[in-house]
């Protein structure tokens, strides 16, 4: 049995894991602020799915890993290593940024004015999804 591509692998499920349960959060959110305000439902939805970015970031890291494992440029141990600590990091933040998403759709859905502001603190959520990624592709 080849154990080369478990790093990868966690990589992956704890990026997607993360924006899963992300989107949830903030999906609830957005459905429960829907069955209150009658127009504006678009956007409300488009910010639950901002948590589904870090799937994308640790999809592109799974075919890198998997790619410099193949190429003998990276250990199957050093895969497992970055796997477990950015995919924890990528997978915390799509939580977290769901958390911050749910708050912004209640927010915005009583004082309108305020859905483009809550979009910044969206975007530092995300920073540290990214900050992992980019990390991550250094030590690759």
């Amino acid at each position: 049995m080849n154990f080369d591509m478990i790093g990868p692998a966690i990589v992956l499920g704890l990026g997607c894991l993360g924006s899963a349960i992300g989107c949830g959060i903030a999906g609830m959110a957005s459905h429960g602020v829907m069955s209150r305000v009658d127009e504006n439902h678009g956007k409300f939805i488009g910010m639950s799915a901002l948590p589904s970015s870090q799937a994308i970031y640790a999809f592109v890291l799974m075919l890198l890993m998997s790619n410099s494992i193949k190429a003998k440029t990276l250990t199957a141990a050093s895969g497992i290593g970055i796997g477990v600590s950015v995919g924890l990091a990528i997978m915390i933040s799509a939580i977290y940024q769901g958390m911050c998403a749910a708050t912004g759709i209640q927010a915005s859905a009583k004082q309108p004015a305020v859905y483009g502001k809550c979009f910044a603190a969206l975007g530092i959520v995300e920073s540290f999804s990214l900050f992992a990624f980019v990390f991550a592709l250094l030590l690759i």
